[in-house]
């Protein structure tokens, strides 16, 4: 009223049914957002970006719902904003970090909320929010290594993929008017050549049709239970990828479990969240009897050493960590470990592969070249 005052304006009604109204609008608003406009939703940057500035927030002494307010305030991506101003109306109502991050579970996470959830019960929220950003950014740096270390591999396939696409349906024809005079006196693979540049010159647009609806096909059923299992399975018995994949999984696994037993989150429950985490879904499946184990009185190195995942190195330092009482901390060595195996790995995995990509690459190509001069020497000598 003094600020109406002050202004020469005069208050003649007052009610807050059109500020609750148009706070309600805002959620919705938000949330309508994130189901129908065409951003981007929320990713794990958007996520590791936002707890590494609350948790800075709340050190520097803010209270939650100002650093939420903070947080809208220098977000610049919609839907973002949406979510923190959720967060922020749920906290303002009087509910828990962890409770109001409930709503957005798939988005966050159970590892996340439990982890938000034990640091409010500590009183130690502003800590656990900066072993989170910690914890997040290990995670990203693992899986962008991997990500890099494979896209030198994949610019290989699909180089070579164009190369023989582009000889076959452009280069290849123009010699075809040469060898029309020589029917069958043509060499076997001329004539093979031949017909597949012919073919591709023709039906090149129902190629690349084709591919790209089994490749859409292909996805899909990969994403379906039975075809994510089938394909983790084949990753799992690659000669050399192999051992990476199962590593990397197990880095997955005891950071998860190491930084949730850190924080003072159940040991059942940080094994179901933590076997959660994993990607490779028979791996995940194969941990499923783990948490039954431990509820019987069984200790997490047998109960792991039955589901046949981890190493022995990894075993034994697992034995180790609940002998002395620091299961957590050797989990999270377990995970410090396997990181460097895991890069290890793709690196020596890319060694080999990118030679192979390369000769197979050389082949194909030089299979056509080959054909096709072999073919302009039966055209010499039928001239001499």
């Amino acid at each position: 009223m003094r600020q109406l005052g002050a202004k020469q304006l005069t208050l003649l009604a007052l009610s807050d049914r059109p500020a609750a109204s148009r706070e309600a609008s805002s959620v919705r608003a938000g949330r309508g957002l994130r189901l129908f406009s065409t951003a981007r939703p929320p990713g794990f940057a958007d996520i590791h970006g936002m707890t590494t500035e609350i948790s800075i927030m709340l050190k520097a002494g803010l209270p939650l719902d100002r650093a939420l307010r903070v947080l809208i305030g220098i977000t610049a991506k919609p839907s973002v904003v949406a979510v923190v101003e959720d967060l922020l109306k749920s906290v303002k109502g009087g509910k828990g970090l962890s409770q109001a991050l409930l709503p957005h579970q798939e988005l966050f996470g159970d590892f996340y909320i439990n982890m938000v959830r034990s640091g409010e019960a500590g009183g130690q929220l502003s800590e656990v929010l900066g072993q989170l950003a910690e914890h997040l950014e290990r995670m990203r740096a693992l899986r962008e290594s991997v990500v890099s270390a494979l896209t030198y591999p994949a610019i290989l396939i699909v180089v070579a993929t164009i190369s023989v696409f582009l000889m076959l349906g452009f280069v290849v024809p123009q010699f075809e008017s040469l060898f029309d005079d020589l029917g069958d006196g043509l060499p076997i693979p001329t004539r093979i050549i031949v017909a597949a540049g012919h073919f591709v010159a023709d039906f090149g647009w129902v190629i690349v049709l084709v591919g790209a609806l089994a490749g859409w096909f292909v996805r899909r059923w990969l994403r379906t239970p039975i075809g994510s299992a089938w394909r983790d399975r084949r990753l799992l018995n690659l000669p050399v990828f192999g051992d990476v994949v199962r590593k990397y999984e197990i880095t997955r696994f005891a950071r998860s479990m190491g930084t949730l037993l850190k924080n003072g989150v159940p040991i059942v429950t940080a094994i179901r969240i933590a076997s959660e985490t994993m990607g490779n879904s028979v791996l995940r499946a194969s941990m499923e009897e783990l948490a039954p184990a431990i509820k019987r009185g069984g200790r997490v190195a047998e109960a792991l050493e039955k589901a046949g995942l981890f190493t022995p190195l990894a075993l034994n330092m697992i034995k180790l960590g609940e002998e002395t009482g620091r299961l957590d901390d050797m989990l999270l060595e377990v995970a410090k470990v396997h990181d460097g195996q895991v890069q290890t790995g793709v690196k020596r995995s890319l060694q080999l592969v990118e030679p192979v990509l390369i000769l197979v690459m050389g082949g194909f190509i030089a299979l056509i070249i080959v054909s096709i001069l072999m073919g302009i020497l039966s055209v010499n000598d039928l001239a001499g």
